[in-house]
């Protein structure tokens, strides 16, 4: 096996999703600190092909501006080329979005089958009150990047396609609610286990 090939075998991919508020992005913060891992969040993303400051806000309807179909298609379109370029180096990295659709986890498998790479997708869930809290303190938050808020998640909440196509081995549901130490140590348990299980 080449050099290059043996290293993307070695390489992971860490995909943090879920709905907005979450707390998939403070989770994914920290395990990117606790593991020196490159991430790349969707929100900033997305304003950065918008060519606009991560904290300008573009409180628009779900389907309007940069939260269009289309704009939104783009901007998962350049999280797998960012995923790709890193994990050709060998490297592991972390993808922070929503990925509600099942069309787009699916091109992250392919993408981690044609790499020979590892992929977990760590879905984040908590409570609609501490979702609503969370929103509630974001918008108070003038460094705040994302730009989500009620109305948009009880449109996500109707269009969240349930991840029913990952096997159970690749796929590792995480309670936001706990202290963030306390998720660290869960979720680092969790991907041991299951590493464990795909081993056998």
């Amino acid at each position: 096996m080449p050099a290059s090939e043996q290293s993307r075998k070695h390489a992971v991919l860490y995909v943090f999703f879920g709905m907005i508020a979450t707390g998939k992005s403070t989770l994914a913060q920290a395990w990117a600190r606790h593991k020196q891992l490159r991430s790349y969040n969707s929100d900033l993303v997305r304003k950065e092909l918008a060519g606009i400051s991560p904290t300008e806000s573009q409180r628009r309807t779900i389907n309007a501006g940069i939260y269009s179909r289309d704009f939104s298609r783009k901007t998962y379109r350049a999280l797998l080329e960012r995923a790709e370029a890193v994990l050709q180096q060998g490297e592991s990295l972390i993808l922070d979005a929503s990925y509600q659709f099942a069309r787009d986890r699916k091109d992250i498998k392919a993408l981690a089958k044609n790499l020979n790479c590892q992929v977990y997708f760590i879905l984040c869930q908590c409570s609609e009150v501490e979702m609503k809290r969370r929103m509630d303190e974001r918008a108070q938050d003038p460094a705040a990047v994302s730009d989500g808020r009620w109305e948009i998640y009880l449109k996500q909440k109707k269009r969240f396609e349930p991840p029913d196509e990952l096997a159970a081995p690749e796929l590792i549901i995480i309670d936001t609610q706990a202290p963030l130490e306390d998720l660290l140590e869960e979720l680092a348990r969790k991907l041991h286990n299951n590493f464990n299980t795909q081993k056998r």
